[in-house]
């Protein structure tokens, strides 16, 4: 798929924890600081009923879900952007990322040592801000001092990137990250290959303790009141009950969460945020007895689409026949669906929906 998530959070939140549960991983995640040294990388299938559906109605039992990318990075600490605690090699790595799912330990365990000797959720979210936008502003100040000369010149386009440029630092130095000033699409694009941390999109994980399910303790709730003021998205997830889970089936699981009061596994829950954070819908197609989940971004035409698929589909596009999951729910058969006009015969500008079942029609 090529679009990733990266977890970040200071040493001990427990990322390594909820990476290995998101992805079946083995990844070490023992409670001392820097216990993960170095960044994990694997994919979660991601959780869509309606694939089962379209399976069920077209007699297919091969089918293929979507996936997302996560990557675990290493703890952060006070004075990452300066190279502390392995610093400016994680900062990279997160620059390498497309989207930020950002750990903040609410769970209470004398057994598992906290960096700073406490727990306090908003205070580590501070901190791995801090970092964050003082990388950033760093970045943003050199970069400034490159092309400034050139736009001094006359040269239109040193001139419009340093004023871009000048507008994120001077966003940064009063605390705003990048993704807050309201950059237009044309100034992102300008951007765009200099992986600003603070203009990748957010969201913030707070890893609670299972007592937290129930009866939300003291530190989630500071924490949500915290980000709601800023209008941060926040998802909650038991990390070590999700990771025990794993162990077991999913008529078990299922029970299991009823018993803890989860209608859904959190995990579920978060690849699904993660999803929408990067932008993704999904399209399905059914080919050969295979019913197919397919991620691409919001705004995606038909042909590049069919690129997904193959090459080939893109290079020598004709039409897209469509009809939607909703249509298909409705009438329960493609043939009555055919029968009714309902399936659509769209071209190369068509841009894909979410929920869209589309075959393909290519000339090579």
């Amino acid at each position: 798929m090529g679009l990733s998530c990266g977890i970040v959070g200071l040493p001990n939140a427990g990322k390594s924890t909820i990476f290995n549960a998101l992805t079946s991983s083995n990844v070490p995640a023992e409670s001392y600081p820097f216990c993960t040294k170095d960044h994990h990388t694997a994919v979660a299938e991601v959780p869509d009923k309606r694939l089962q559906d379209i399976g069920r109605i077209f007699g297919v039992t091969n089918i293929t879900p979507t996936h997302i990318e996560f990557v675990d990075i290493a703890g952060l600490v006070k004075n990452a952007h300066s190279g502390e605690g392995l610093g400016n090699r994680f900062l990279h790595y997160i620059s390498e990322v497309d989207a930020i799912l950002h750990v903040v330990r609410c769970f209470e365990d004398g057994e598992v040592a906290h960096v700073e000797g406490r727990v306090d959720p908003v205070g580590d979210v501070e901190i791995i801000n801090t970092e964050l936008l003082l990388a950033d502003l760093e970045k943003a100040e050199r970069q400034i001092q490159k092309h400034v000369k050139v736009a001094t010149t006359g040269d239109k386009e040193a001139k419009r990137l340093v004023e871009v440029l000048t507008k994120i630092r001077d966003g940064l130095t009063r605390g705003t990250f990048a993704r807050q000033l309201g950059l237009e699409a044309d100034e992102i694009e300008l951007v765009k290959d200099l992986f600003f941390l603070t203009l990748k999109p957010v969201l913030y994980v707070a890893n609670i303790g299972e007592a937290d399910i129930k009866d939300p303790g003291p530190n989630l709730t500071e924490l949500k009141r915290y980000l709601g003021q800023k209008g941060e998205p926040l998802i909650e997830i038991a990390g070590k009950l999700e990771a025990e889970l794993t162990e077991f089936g999913e008529e078990d699981r299922a029970s299991l969460l009823k018993d803890v009061g989860l209608a859904e596994s959190g995990l579920t829950r978060l690849v699904r945020k993660g999803y929408e954070l990067l932008g993704l819908i999904t399209f399905f197609t059914k080919e050969r007895g295979d019913v197919r989940a397919w991620a691409i971004k919001h705004g995606t035409k038909a042909p590049q689409a069919a690129g997904k698929i193959h090459t080939d589909f893109e290079r020598g596009f004709i039409k897209a026949e469509v009809f939607t999951y909703e249509e298909l729910m409705r009438f329960q058969s493609e043939d009555e669906l055919r029968k009714r006009g309902i399936v659509r015969t769209e071209g190369k500008d068509y841009v894909v929906q979410d929920g869209d079942i589309i075959q393909f029609k290519f000339n090579v």
